[in-house]
């Protein structure tokens, strides 16, 4: 079993930062892609930003490019989500999101195709 622990939210004002931290422990995966999804009441479960095995490969919302920025350390096996210029919008709770992949350059988008999820960890941004 893959265990996936989100860290980093919490309240911060229009215009602030956060970083999201997601680290992943149990047994390992082969090439993982990696995602952070967002939540609210009442709607569905949305892709944030999506990241390949490599590194090299990666997808954004709309909403969050350019202000946004996913990374990873396949040594530390972590994922981590950079927010800057945060809106009120941007208020949800943030899900890690782990996918089995066969290719290295593979970047998966669809929240039904990750495989391992995280608790989830509520960020909050103030108008």
């Amino acid at each position: 079993q893959v265990q996936l622990t989100e860290s980093g939210g919490g309240l911060v004002q229009a215009g602030g930062s956060l970083r999201l931290s997601c680290a992943a422990s149990g047994r390992s995966l082969s090439r993982p892609a990696m995602g952070w999804f967002r939540q609210t009441p009442g709607n569905e479960r949305e892709l944030v930003a999506a990241i390949s095995w490599s590194g090299g490969s990666t997808s954004y919302a709309d909403s969050v490019k350019g202000r946004f920025t996913i990374s990873r350390d396949n040594a530390k096996s972590t994922v981590s989500l950079q927010m800057n210029s945060l809106k009120p919008e941007d208020t949800a709770v943030y899900y890690c999101a782990a996918a089995r992949t066969a290719r290295s350059f593979m970047v998966i988008v669809a929240v039904g195709e990750y495989d391992y999820w995280g608790q989830g960890t509520q960020v909050t941004v103030s108008s």
